[in-house]
């Protein structure tokens, strides 16, 4: 497990949120690529291969590395900001789209969090950025996030953006949870992650629910969204004349 850099945050707004970082002299934060919303004088930038974290050092590790985020929907890069300065100073990531940030501490979540592909956002450097697969096929394939997932170990502060509003769940050994399978933001890897038929054929085909329910079975905390980014497009697509295919004659 990577030793990560201690980092102070507050996170900001409502709708559209984002998390300011105050590093002391010599921490560093990592972050997505274009994730940047401002930072002070005194905070260098530099663009990396991979995820930068130590475990992935050398020309091998940071292509492993980037492979690993390419398979995980990110970016082959990613950018590390330092505080150069004498005195603390901050940078700030923004949210991609509305929802809400999600800081989780990886020492209490037992150094490891899987995470929907896309989620994360920023993290203290020394975070590795891997990737998990489900473990079941049925998961993998109507499950709403494939069989590949983020796979985000470390011991510091994570930072990811969940769709919409937050809710989060701490399940007992054995017990389960039946969600959207778009809704899964994050879990622990001791979480069991499967499907499930939603129900007769009329409630599979006119419920409006989809085929699929996505159960979750604990013990372990769990994450959920409210507005996943997919249900979101849809609906803009669905309201703007010309966005769906056939134009002007769909109507």
């Amino acid at each position: 497990m990577n030793r990560m850099h201690e980092i102070d945050y507050q996170i900001h707004g409502q709708a559209m949120q984002y998390v300011e970082v105050e590093l002391d002299p010599g921490e560093a934060v990592v972050g997505e690529p274009g994730g940047m919303m401002y930072m002070e004088d005194g905070i260098a930038m530099e663009t990396v291969f991979g995820d930068g974290s130590e475990s992935n050092k050398g020309f091998l590790g940071a292509l492993m590395s980037a492979g690993k985020r390419l398979l995980a929907g990110e970016s082959l890069f990613t950018t590390v900001f330092y505080n150069q300065a004498r005195q603390r100073r901050r940078v700030a990531f923004g949210a991609p789209y509305p929802g809400t940030i999600v800081p989780v501490h990886l020492a209490e979540v037992g150094g490891e969090l899987w995470a929907q592909r896309d989620a994360f956002l920023c993290a203290a450097k020394g975070v590795s950025i891997g990737i998990a697969f489900n473990r079941r096929i049925g998961a993998g394939l109507f499950g709403g996030e494939g069989f590949i997932m983020q796979r985000l170990q470390g011991d510091g502060w994570v930072f990811l953006h969940a769709g919409g509003s937050l809710a989060e769940r701490s399940l007992n050994a054995g017990e389960s949870l039946r969600i959207d399978t778009g809704c899964v933001a994050a879990f622990q890897p001791t979480v069991e992650f499967d499907i499930q038929f939603a129900g007769g054929i009329k409630s599979a085909l006119f419920g409006g629910e989809g085929l699929f329910f996505a159960v979750l079975r604990g013990p372990g905390r769990v994450w959920l969204q409210s507005l996943p980014l997919s249900r979101m497009a849809d609906r803009l697509a669905a309201a703007v004349p010309g966005l769906r295919r056939g134009g002007r004659e769909e109507g």
